[in-house]
This record gives structure tokens, sequence and C-alpha cells, in this order.
């Protein structure tokens, strides 16, 4: 059959309220035109991330009930365990509330002033925590991956001439050496097979541990069968391991690909950085059989890693964003290509030209977005990235808007739904002047600072 269904039935519905258009912008303003400070209630369609937000299974609220709270030693905490070891090949797996925990940790290991930190992208609190700690963050990612436009299949990939010159010139000033995958920050973008193993591979020669970013592993397994020659007839849970294999750790948002509303995990092989890491859990997170969470959230993730490396989930995952993208493409807005795995990016800079990067357009499309339609998304450009440690301003690579749909939440009407609300936001977009920032905080601005739209 041509049309891809979702591969499941829907058994228990939660309503939307429906607002008008004047209700939205009454309460954008009061918002500060901040899209994170909205109430969830106020919002249709809420595609401002996928972390935690999406609907579990019936499996999954089974196996909530088998939930032992225990503080040391639940058997859900092995189950757990379990779990990730059948996906991820790691020694030690030590759990955290969510995925921001577990970088903490990481970080607290590895960071400190003076050290210096690549990966293909850091998202945004991978690299509050390592600036937190003194440390800086560089991205190091491939030139397609900084075009929208371009179809390179791997646009998440670690450009690994850099990585080489980047580990030459710093030498003992880096502590290890990551990757996310797939690339949030540069449109959900996957990494090859091939390309995690040149990384690895480099940073073994170099000496320094090779720390996965995983959260969205599953998506990336999908990519790699579809894409990478050699790779097609094999299965989604070996190319996993294949990819976890060569890594000395990783860390892991469970709110994305395991299903989960909460939950984390930070892994190792080695037994000195996994009690490091034990240490610090104990101070800040809570027992390492349980790690700030209950054991029927272990449970829920144990069952969630089952359920995601089902192919027909996947095939329908992948093909929410193509559907998305293709009626975006045919009315002219400018969007990130090929289809990433969780979300659509529309490329705000090509859209908006006419908007200075600093007067922050893919939050002008934002915001527009969301008084038109009620569809909340987020920014990914000069206002999450711009602000520079030293405390000036400068461009983000690109200005996009992400909207990233919670997994087995939305139906293929919301879908047609947002895209008919970017075609009422195409007849206006012209008029868009954009924002300036009048309140933020140091760090990770994006989440709390406030907003004034520019009248000319």
């Amino acid at each position: 059959m041509k049309t891809i269904i979702e591969p499941f039935r829907i058994k228990s519905v939660e309503p939307i309220r429906m607002t008008t258009r004047a209700e939205r912008e009454a309460k954008l303003k009061a918002a500060d035109y901040n899209l994170f400070a909205l109430k969830s209630e106020d919002v249709i369609i809420d595609l401002l991330t996928d972390s935690g937000t999406g609907a579990m299974s019936a499996e999954q609220w089974a196996a909530v009930m088998r939930g032992d709270e225990s503080y040391a030693g639940s058997p859900s905490y092995y189950r757990f365990r379990d779990s990730v070891q059948e996906l991820m090949p790691f020694e030690h797996i030590i759990p955290t509330h969510q995925g921001r925990a577990a970088e903490a940790i990481l970080v607290s290991i590895f960071g400190g002033a003076g050290k210096h930190v690549p990966s293909n992208t850091h998202f945004d609190t991978t690299r509050g925590n390592i600036e937190a700690s003194g440390a800086e963050a560089y991205d190091l990612v491939i030139e397609e991956g900084k075009d929208p436009a371009s179809l390179y299949p791997f646009k998440g990939n670690m450009d690994l001439g850099k990585l080489k010159a980047f580990l030459e010139e710093k030498g003992d000033s880096v502590p290890m050496v990551m990757i996310t995958i797939t690339n949030n920050a540069g449109g959900g973008q996957p990494v090859s097979l091939e390309n995690i193993r040149g990384v690895a591979a480099l940073a073994h020669e170099y000496g320094k541990p090779f720390i996965i970013d995983g959260c969205r592993f599953s998506e990336n397994a999908w990519f790699i069968k579809q894409r990478e020659e050699g790779q097609q007839d094999r299965s989604i849970k070996d190319i996993v391991r294949d990819c976890f294999s060569v890594a000395d750790g990783m860390t892991m948002s469970a709110k994305k690909d395991a299903f989960g509303n909460i939950g984390g995990w930070i892994a190792f092989n080695n037994d000195s950085l996994a009690e490091q890491a034990r240490v610090r859990l104990i101070q800040t997170e809570g027992f390492p059989t349980y790690g700030g969470l209950a054991g029927r959230d272990l449970e829920a993730l144990a069952q969630g890693l089952h359920e995601i490396i089902d192919e027909d989930y996947l095939r329908y995952r992948i093909r929410t964003n193509e559907y998305i993208i293709e009626k975006l493409d045919a009315l002219g807005i400018p969007v990130v290509k090929p289809a990433g795995g969780h979300a659509v990016f529309v490329d705000a800079k090509s859209w908006l030209p006419h908007i200075d990067p600093l007067k922050y357009p893919a939050h002008t499309v934002a915001c527009k977005l969301y008084e038109i339609g009620g569809i909340r998304s987020c920014e990914i450009g000069s206002v999450m990235f711009g602000r520079q440690t030293d405390g000036s301003e400068k461009p983000a690579a690109m200005e996009l808007v992400r909207l990233a749909f919670p997994r087995r939440t939305y139906t293929q009407s919301h879908a047609d739904y947002v895209v008919e609300a970017f075609e009422q936001l195409a007849a206006e977009k012209d008029q868009l002047k954009g924002f300036k920032i009048i309140r933020e905080p140091k760090l990770m601005r994006h989440f709390t600072c406030s907003f004034a739209p520019l009248d000319g």
C-alpha cells in the first residue's frame, strides 16, 4: 500500500481547547512573547519539543504497575539495565532523571576551565552544562550540515579533518570527544555508521574518550539502514549495537527514543569513570539503582526500548516529517532537507531575508505561527545560540524553526492543520518586523528571556 498509516490504535484521548486568534495574541503578549512561558492548555498543537511528550503504549502502562519502589536494588532497575544493555553494550548503566542530568554528571568529570569539548553540534543543555563548568564547546559538523538545502544524506556527520586538526591543536585540553545522534541543532540530521566509527578511531588515536549523546539513536539507525551502503538488510537493533560498540560512554534523554515521559541515563565501560559518576549521582540524583526515577518509570523505559526499534513505527515516524516537508516545499517555504528524524525545520533566514538574524527571524516565525494556528514550536537560531561566553552576540549558523513531533501523539489531520497555518503565515510574512530581547539570564536564555516586538 502507498499510504503509510499510524501503526497503532488510539485507546485514550485528551481534549484540546480550541482558542481564537485574538485570545492567542493576548496570551503571547502576556508571556512576553516567549513560547516557553505559555500554558500548555492555551496551545492547540504543541510541537515545542518531542522530549517526554509522546504517548506511552498499553504495554508501557502495564509495566508501570510492575514498578518496584525499593530504594536500593529494585528489580525494576535490573530490567531497565538489561533493556539498555541489549541495545548499548556498556558495562555500567546509571539512571538519571533526564538527559541534562546525565550531561551534568558527565561534565562534572570532564569539564572545567581551560577544557575544549568538540562535537558535531552541541545542543542547548549540553552546551550550557559545558560552559557553566568554564569549558568551551565547539561544533565541527561537516559543511553540508550548515546548508539547509543540501540533500547530503548524513548532514549530521562530524568533519574528520577538522576534528583531527582540533585534537592536534588543543592537545591535553580536550577531555573527551562527543557526537550527537541525530544532530538536533542541525535539523535532526543523521550521522552515518562510517562517521561514528571514524570519530571513534580519531578520539582513540589521541587517547580521548568517545561519548555519544544518543537520545534519538533509533531514528539515526533507521536513516543508516535506509541511506548507508551495505546496511539495508540489517536489523535496527544490530545497527544500534554497532553504533555504540565503538563508544566509551553515552548520555541519554530517555524522553525521546525510549518513549518515556521522564528519565535518562549515563553509561561507561571504564570502572573508574562509572564510580565517579555514581558518587556524583548520589549527591545530586539518588541511589545508583534508581537515579532520581521511580521504579515505575524504569519499567516504562525498559518496555519502551523494546518498542522503539520496531521498523513499522520508524517508517511511520519519519514519513510524518517527509509528508509535511513535501507540503511546505510545494508552498515555497524553505525547509531543511532531507527530512530529519524527529522534527520539521523551517529555514527562517531564507524565508524572511528582510529580518536581520539578530532581530531573530526564526523566533518571529514561531510567534506568528502560534498566533495564527495555536501551534507552539521552538526557535533554533540566534536566540538559542547567538549569545557568546564573553557576553557578545553574533548570528547563529542557521535560523531554524523546529516543529518537533511528539511520538504517537498526533495524526495526519493535525499535520494538515500545521501546513494550512503555514499557508496563511506565508501571506503575512512580509509584514513581520522581528523582535528584541529585553531581559535575559546569563546561560540558556531562550528558556526564560523576555521579548518585545519591533515596529520597524
